[in-house]
């Protein structure tokens, strides 16, 4: 009676085994396969009779052998369990991806536990590896991490030009004075402003006003270093905030802006529309009490460059 109990028990472990939803394998300390599971079949394409005594390592040469080796070693030795998540390790064996709501990922992704099987001499001369497909978690993780960057993105960026916002690059000003007046950096900031912008919004309409300010942010964006933090102030007004470098290197750049946008031809409804910038520059050269003060400095250069003809650069202190 003891033998039947026994041998339903068995066949009971065998169903779930088989029936389960994850991928059950059972190897020897030489890594052989003894159990194989419905899961391992359907995902790998292999019958448990074409893999049975079959190297795991040859049936998955993807495997890090010196990796997992030390791995199931630890876990015989230790008689503890072993993880590995998705997010340190993407998956054990590759497995295609066959899931139609995540089929944009090639693969799947796993959780795998392994456990040591204690034989009844006590000794652990088999080992499980329980394969988990967390592939659902991993997608929606992976777009909640792209939608978060996008929000981000977005939250500090000028719809029209797609420059930096206000409240990005004065933070980014912020700092910047920060680690002026902890570690003595130089930082330079320029502002400047498109000439006559309201004549050419009455003059050419206000669509053709708004592509204007987009292609004075393009040549701003291709004229900047990758450290460079370039924004719009407001209205045709644009800064740029330029770590480590003093003024005379400042007025170098906003020279070369200028120039740049004196060049520049905007076609808008057959018509080309020409204009220039003018220019003020600032840098921390002086005492100063906070960045909001680089701000006014840069800003009366940009008045002194008006008043003076437009189409010039200024410099504050001269």
């Amino acid at each position: 009676m003891a033998e039947n109990i026994d041998l339903n028990e068995f066949h009971w472990l065998l169903t779930i085994v088989q029936s389960i939803d994850v991928g059950v394998v059972v190897l020897n300390r030489e890594f052989s396969v003894e159990v194989w599971n419905s899961f391992m079949e359907n995902r790998s394409g292999r019958t448990p009779e074409e893999v049975l005594h079959k190297s795991f390592f040859d049936l998955f040469p993807e495997v890090e052998q010196e990796w997992f080796r030390h791995k199931v070693d630890s876990v015989a030795t230790l008689g503890t369990p072993a993880f590995t998540i998705w997010e340190q390790r993407p998956y054990l064996v590759r497995f295609k991806n066959y899931q139609p709501i995540t089929g944009q990922e090639d693969f799947m992704y796993q959780n795998t536990t392994i456990l040591p099987l204690q034989a009844t001499n006590s000794r652990i001369e088999h080992i499980c590896l329980i394969i988990y497909d967390v592939t659902d978690v991993a997608v929606n993780k992976h777009q909640l991490q792209s939608a978060n960057s996008q929000l981000k993105h977005l939250s500090r960026t000028d719809r029209l030009t797609g420059l930096n916002n206000r409240g990005y690059w004065e933070e980014e000003l912020r700092r910047e004075y920060s680690r002026h007046r902890r570690y003595g950096s130089m930082a330079a900031l320029v502002i400047f402003d498109i000439d006559h912008f309201k004549k050419i919004n009455d003059t050419y309409g206000h669509p053709a006003g708004d592509k204007v300010i987009q292609f004075v942010a393009e040549v701003v964006r291709e004229a900047i270093r990758d450290t460079d933090i370039a924004g719009r102030y407001g209205g045709e007004e644009f800064v740029v905030l330029l770590p480590d470098v003093d003024k005379v290197s400042a007025r170098l750049f906003a020279e070369r802006l200028r120039q740049l946008v004196e060049a520049l031809v905007v076609e808008a409804d057959g018509q080309e529309i020409r204009f220039t910038i003018s220019l003020g520059v600032a840098d921390l050269g002086q005492t100063s009490q906070d960045h909001q003060q680089l701000i006014e400095w840069a800003d009366r250069a940009l008045y002194q460059s008006k008043h003076g003809g437009r189409n010039q650069v200024s410099v504050h202190g001269g």
